[in-house]
């Protein structure tokens, strides 16, 4: 019971930050979900203008997409029991001049050792993009995205490099063919390994 008060307090911690405030476009609204007994962890980006309007990660096409690659139900998505869901910066970051801005870079130096702490069931991280992938694999990473993304077995059984799902990349899904027909079996497999001792199945709905 300690341990698990010690999470709440951390997570109300991060939910209070307001280190980055001074350039952020809106207040800060940190957004992630943990609990103890998750066995998967997801780290994305940065939260989108729809899941900084809704306060709800992945809650948009981004989402779905991902969803769909994991072959999980919303529902089973956000069992934060099970999935814990975990970005490499905890707030919307604003507009670039090609999309999103990328992640502040003060909140995984300074949130994610405390959250590691804390999560000591996690069998499996998927890294969601490319700034995921650079803050966890570092020099382990390959020239690029899509040569990290395709050794994706290199990284097992610990970490899990996959795109970003968002629909801004569909010209490199179609020009990567491989990623669905290797790379998402692959990680429905893992999946299906890391929940074998769950009560229920993460396909369950």
């Amino acid at each position: 019971m300690a341990r698990e008060s010690s999470l709440d307090r951390l997570l109300a911690e991060i939910r209070s930050c307001r280190v980055c405030e001074a350039h952020l476009p809106f207040p800060p609204r940190p957004i992630l979900r943990a609990s103890r007994s998750a066995r998967v962890l997801i780290i994305g980006q940065a939260p989108g203008m729809k899941v900084q309007l809704t306060g709800i990660p992945w809650n948009d096409p981004s989402g779905d997409r991902l969803r769909s690659w994991m072959n999980v139900t919303r529902e089973a998505f956000y069992d934060e029991g099970r999935i814990a869901l975990v970005p490499t910066g905890f707030c919307y970051p604003g507009k670039g001049r090609g999309g999103d801005l990328p992640p502040r870079p003060e909140c995984a130096p300074l949130w994610h050792p405390r959250l590691h702490s804390e999560l000591e069931g996690v069998q499996l991280t998927l890294l969601v993009g490319a700034c995921a992938q650079a803050y966890y694999l570092g020099d382990r990473g390959r020239d690029s995205l899509a040569e990290t993304v395709k050794a994706a077995r290199d990284y097992l059984p610990r970490f899990l490099p996959l795109p970003h799902p968002s629909p801004r990349n569909l010209r490199w899904f179609k020009n990567h063919p491989w990623f669905e027909a290797e790379i998402v079996p692959l990680l429905r497999d893992r999946l299906t390994v890391v929940f074998t001792n769950s009560t229920r199945s993460p396909h369950d709905s």
